[in-house]
């Protein structure tokens, strides 16, 4: 049983896929979910033991035959040609399919041989080729759909661990990244960052190892000056695209934030998971509400919102699995990676 906010901090960011080795069944820790950006019933998850597949909302599921060694702790989506899927793992650097998760293939030209650990994919909006992954050991870059890979780390000196990025969707030469560090942003299409901590944590503190993680940051689609940070230590918010902070969400039973979610136009509705659960504010963050009624495990991993249905809503417990809220969060309902009729396993 941890017993301090560092080794939970180290779990998250590094080792989150673990939690369940050994003590829990197959399956109950779902660590990634990513929706199909116009066709609701498709949807894909990964576990600490798979990568599955629903074709039908998940009420059925193909379990896809290992192709990778290690685990899968991230997928992604390409939004403008969604039969490409990314997978990155833990230790295996990153796989790619081009059709629908049938069959794998590892695109790690570029990679060093020591990613130990691929925390997220971000496609740009408007060019899906052009793919940025946050990884242990740094912020990469790809403008060939994964082929290859380069190092885009200029002015990240303090850090190796970029946990999470975000993408301007109005400016695409504008990112986020979300280290152990804070947080960096770069106006150039990440050739070259600049540190953006005000008001997120004092210098002084950033001086201990793993003083803040940054797990999760997303942009408001509507007014991109305003962008939102879950870390370890709390949700922050900024309108002046990072040269100022504010720490909001103080009223969210435990600080430590996993998963966060936007809605894409009514963009004062936000949603944030972790170790309390899932909770939403419909008011930028001023107030927020527990929304965890039908959950059996409040410990949230991951969050997904339909694109095409903002009501519905997919949450991914490190305990109990996956479940799916059709009334914007309000009540939540298991949904078993029940394999279809004839499924390989």
């Amino acid at each position: 049983m941890m017993k301090s906010r560092t080794a939970r901090t180290l779990v998250s960011l590094l080792l989150f896929p673990l939690l369940s080795l050994g003590c829990q069944k197959e399956s109950e820790s779902v660590v990634s979910i990513a929706l199909h950006p116009t066709n609701a019933n498709i949807l894909y998850v990964a576990t600490n033991d798979a990568v599955y597949k629903s074709r039908d909302g998940g009420g059925t599921w193909e379990k896809f035959p290992s192709f990778s060694a290690r685990r899968v702790t991230t997928l992604a989506i390409d939004p403008l040609l969604p039969a490409a899927i990314y997978a990155g793992t833990m230790g295996d650097a990153v796989y790619k399919s081009p059709d629908g998760g049938q069959h794998w293939l590892p695109h790690n030209v570029g990679l060093k041989e020591h990613v130990s650990f691929v925390n997220q994919f971000v496609f740009h909006p408007a060019i899906s080729e052009q793919i940025y992954a946050a990884t242990t050991v740094g912020a990469f870059y790809s403008k060939d759909a994964g082929r290859e890979w380069v190092e885009r780390m200029s002015g990240m000196k303090e850090v190796h661990i970029v946990t999470s990025i975000a993408i301007n969707p109005k400016e695409p030469a504008v990112l986020y990244g979300g280290t152990t560090g804070g947080v960096y942003r770069s106006d150039d299409g990440a050739t070259t960052w600049k540190k953006i901590n005000n008001g997120l944590i004092p210098e002084r503190e950033l001086m201990a190892a793993m003083a803040l993680g940054v797990n999760a940051i997303e942009i408001d689609q509507t007014n991109p000056d305003v962008v939102y940070a879950g870390t370890t230590k709390g949700l922050f918010r900024t309108a002046t695209k990072g040269e100022q902070w504010e720490r909001i969400g103080q009223s969210i039973s435990d600080p430590f934030i996993s998963t966060l979610v936007i809605h894409p136009k009514e963009t004062a509705q936000l949603l944030i998971g972790g170790p309390a659960g899932v909770w939403k504010s419909s008011d930028g963050g001023k107030t927020w509400k527990a929304m965890n009624q039908g959950l059996a495990t409040l410990n949230i991993r991951a969050l997904a919102m339909d694109p095409q249905n903002t009501q519905t809503l997919y949450a991914g417990t490190n305990g109990s699995g996956l479940y799916r809220s059709t009334d914007a969060g309000a009540t939540w309902t298991a949904v078993p990676l029940t394999a279809a009729p004839g499924t390989a396993q």
